[in-house]
């Protein structure tokens, strides 16, 4: 399957290497926060720095007021989406969103792995649902399940 991947650029073999992993429909990340202090002074690092496109988010989110990220490549195609909101709580750190079929299952495997659920499931009406989480590091991470219908 990896055949003619010598031939690829480094970031065409990474995309390559993704595409093969989604065919199994391995869980990845869709989505990523970042807590900041100061959302104007933020704004203007990542939009200067990463030329990020950073929007307001029409609606309400758990988080309160909330910017959305548009990460592209550099043909313009968008290949990840992120989100800003105000910091919740001092510690709190960037946070990646893993897809998966569903937030209940994976919360309760993870917790028989010796993970930790530190956010129940938390509805986001009409985009899905999310949990927080720790793994066995006390790293923080976030699974999303995606469900229109959600209220």
């Amino acid at each position: 399957m990896l055949d003619g991947l010598h031939s690829q650029t480094k970031t065409d073999t990474i995309t390559s290497i993704c595409f093969l992993f989604n065919d199994y429909n391995m869980p990845t990340i869709v989505h990523f926060e970042i807590p900041v202090d100061d959302v104007e002074r933020s704004k203007k690092f990542y939009s200067e720095l990463f030329v990020w496109k950073i929007e307001k988010f029409p609606g309400e989110t758990p988080a309160g007021e909330y910017w959305m990220l548009t990460i592209t490549d550099e043909k313009g195609n968008k290949v990840l989406g992120g989100g800003m909101h105000k910091r919740m709580f001092p510690e709190q750190q960037i946070t990646n969103y893993i897809d998966v079929k569903s937030v209940d299952e994976y919360s309760s495997k993870l917790e028989k792995l010796g993970g930790k659920v530190v956010k129940n499931k938390t509805v986001v009406p009409g985009m899905g649902y999310f949990a927080f989480c720790l793994d066995t590091e006390n790293n923080s991470f976030a699974i999303w399940e995606t469900n229109e219908n959600a209220k």
